[in-house]
């Protein structure tokens, strides 16, 4: 049956109103600052088979692997109205522990009870209906501070998985209706911060229970059927997009290589490469054959990212009205050899495989593609997300002889963990210059204000400005990176996972590289210490940690 091209064009901007409506619930009722300011957070809407129908407008190394995560909670058993599945394991979809994805299954016909977000919590007055399979399903996940592990903030320099946090296979946090408190105490009772990590699990339970009844609404107004059916044409209708596109790019094959600067266990480079073929019938195959072997450290990336990073890609070559569905890659294979970085096994280590491989993966098949559609592409990124992570004791203030609220502190003691990403340059572009002090590519959060973060946490931002200089020369310059400072009000564990410090991004078209990131040390005797780009140590009251990022690669000759 032919389709209706305005009909079609309505339920995409209806799925896709519903994925954002979730991430600002999500975002609206999150207790951490990394959630409710950075907004690094994603959520996902999924049809009856688990085929993404429609992302919100998130994070793109989150949303690309989420199918693989819905998929995990599907395979685990069946889910019924009111379940809500938790899972953060990378070999089994995620991406890196901090990310804990949610799962709800969403019935129309039959109303179950709607989960909600409060520990011990019931729905009563509704029978539950025989369990003939969810219409839908709707995901949300988030970038949890801390997730227990050797380092605060989850995210340390370590050689297994098992030494970086809690791994949660597919399990129900909330069945029918009901939360499970065994699974909650399970996992509270291993992360420094429980009270802010069961705040914000229960604002992705909010999220899925906004998701569950906008679905709802919309097959109550124009039929279970109708909605399935729109579903099932998106997927197609995205397919064909893509398929279109892929038209206008030579056959051939295209080959690039790029690399880390090291694990953090050795200064060795790890290399990754890609060949891309295009084929005359309008399909790609993107082999990451030829890349370094899993290493030490923890920059392994799991099939999830290295999948999540292609779908970036090749959605960001289409229009931006093109719905984020599942089809858009049904002409892409991706070919990542088991063992080797860009698909580790476990038990490899695998936080900063989320957030600096991914970014290198994006980089290197863009270079490969610029060299078959060399008019669309940009010159590098600062391609790295500088991951940085304080934790320690809120020192607050407490004097139990004072009746002003002021005097009494009620963190004083208390454990805190900080996390956030620092932007830097984004590449120049065919005719345009790079944006200074912006997140790219596979992170799309924001920064951490200095008020927000001076509110929750004893640190001080000294200086927050760009990078002048920074951005490479060309036709068109790349954008500056930035210069963060912060100062520590108590002893604190201090993590950086970053990159780019050894080369910088590099540019196109005869541009010139845009610089390579710095970070240093200033202790309380005034001695700077110059420090790698993945490092873990001890910052005394006072000390202070600078970071400069990377700036973009420029294009084109100057």
């Amino acid at each position: 049956m032919r389709r209706d091209p305005i009909e079609l064009e309505i339920f995409k901007n209806l799925y896709h109103s519903i994925a954002e409506e979730m991430g600002a619930a999500l975002r609206r009722t999150a207790f951490s600052p990394n959630i409710k300011e950075r907004r690094d957070y994603s959520c996902a809407v999924f049809d009856g088979a688990g085929e993404v129908i429609a992302m919100g407008d998130h994070m793109p190394v989150h949303l690309g692997s989420l199918p693989m995560s819905v998929r995990a909670a599907i395979d685990a058993g069946v889910m019924e109205p009111g379940d809500v599945v938790m899972l953060n394991d990378p070999f089994r979809g995620g991406t890196h522990l901090p990310d804990i994805t949610l799962v709800a299954a969403v019935y129309v016909k039959k109303r179950g009870p709607v989960a909600r977000g409060h520990t011990g919590s019931r729905v009563r007055g509704q029978e539950f209906p025989p369990h003939t399979g969810p219409d839908f399903y709707v995901a949300s996940r988030a970038h949890h501070a801390d997730v227990g592990g050797a380092y605060a903030g989850s995210m340390g320099l370590c050689r297994e998985i098992y030494q970086e946090g809690v791994r949660i296979p597919p399990v129900k946090l909330m069945r029918r209706g009901e939360m499970n408190t065994d699974v909650l105490a399970m996992l509270l009772n291993n992360v420094r911060t429980p009270e802010e990590r069961e705040g914000d699990l229960c604002a992705q339970i909010a999220a899925c229970h906004t998701g569950t009844d906008r679905l709802r609404e919309v097959c109550s107004r124009y039929g279970l059927e109708h909605a399935r059916r729109a579903a099932a044409d998106l997927l197609d209708y995205s397919e064909e997009l893509m398929r279109s596109f892929l038209q206008r790019v030579p056959a051939g094959e295209y080959w690039a290589e790029d690399f880390l600067d090291g694990d953090g266990i050795s200064d060795h480079p790890v290399k990754i490469a890609v060949k891309v073929k295009v084929t005359s019938m309008h399909e790609v195959a993107v082999d990451f054959t030829g890349s370094d072997p899993q290493v030490e450290g923890s920059v392994n990336a799991v099939a999830a990212i290295t999948y999540s990073a292609c779908f970036y890609v090749f959605r960001c070559l289409l229009a931006e009205d093109v719905p984020a569905a599942a089809g858009l890659m049904r002409p892409i294979q991706v070919i990542a050899p088991e063992g080797t970085i860009v698909n580790a096994r476990p038990p490899a280590a695998v936080a900063g495989g989320n957030v600096e491989t991914s970014q290198r993966i994006v980089d290197v098949l863009l270079r490969a593609l610029s060299q078959a559609i060399p008019d669309r592409i940009p010159a590098a990124a600062s391609g790295t997300m500088n991951n940085l992570t304080i934790g320690g004791v809120h020192p607050g203030v407490n004097d139990p002889t004072s009746n002003d609220p002021a005097a009494n502190d009620p963190r004083t003691g208390e454990p805190f963990a900080y996390y956030e990403t620092i932007p830097g340059g984004m590449g120049a572009r065919p005719g345009k210059s790079g944006v200074s002090g912006v997140h790219t590519h596979m992170t799309n959060s924001l920064n951490t204000p200095a008020e927000a973060l001076e509110y929750a946490y004893p640190l001080r931002v000294r200086r927050y400005s760009l990078r002048p200089g920074s951005g490479g020369e060309g036709k068109f310059r790349g954008g500056d990176g930035i210069v963060r400072e912060i100062e520590v009000l108590t002893d604190c564990e201090v993590t950086l996972l970053a990159d780019r410090r050894t080369r910088g991004p590099w540019g196109l078209s005869g541009g010139a590289d845009g610089a390579p990131g710095k970070t240093f040390i200033t202790r309380r005797d005034g001695t700077i210490e110059p420090m790698p780009a993945k490092f873990s140590t001890r910052l005394r009251e006072g000390e202070r940690i600078t970071i400069e990022t990377p700036g973009g690669g420029g294009w084109g000759q100057a």
